[in-house]
């Protein structure tokens, strides 16, 4: 398995951004589930993943699928009292770090909840307000 992708089943469900960003590209993209619009950058797209580790519990990957640059993280958690499964689809770059970073989930009505949830925690963060003003 490639260093990185071990390195991030390690720290991504713990919600600590600090040891994410290593992990991600400068330009990194990422496509959340709740979200329509592209997240692109080290520093919010790990704010985002930050959250997101604390929103989820009882995580743990239950399938790991690729090689080379491409990957498939199958994924379980609890949002609140719901269960949820999931996928993280990751490209990594020539560098080893993650240049792409896709969440597919179900289903719709955990969604719903980690969007609630994620909104919650993020409309109180003053540095994910600046990424969000950014956006607009």
């Amino acid at each position: 398995m490639h260093p990185t992708i071990t390195k991030m089943i390690d720290v991504v469900a713990k919600g600590d951004s600090e040891k994410i960003a290593p992990l991600l590209a400068e330009d990194v993209t990422f496509m959340p589930p709740t979200y329509y619009k592209t997240w692109t950058g080290r520093a919010p797209v790990a704010a985002v993943l930050g959250h997101v580790g604390n929103v989820f519990s009882d995580f743990k990957y239950r399938r790991i699928m690729g090689e080379g640059t491409d990957w498939a993280l199958e994924f379980q958690c609890k949002i609140g009292d719901l269960d949820a499964v999931g996928v993280d689809l990751i490209t990594l770059g020539d560098d080893g770090l993650i240049a792409k970073f896709e969440v597919v989930m179900r289903p719709y009505k955990s969604i719903g909840a980690l969007r609630e949830a994620m909104n919650a925690r993020v409309m109180k963060d003053p540095s994910f307000l600046a990424f969000k003003d950014a956006l607009s």
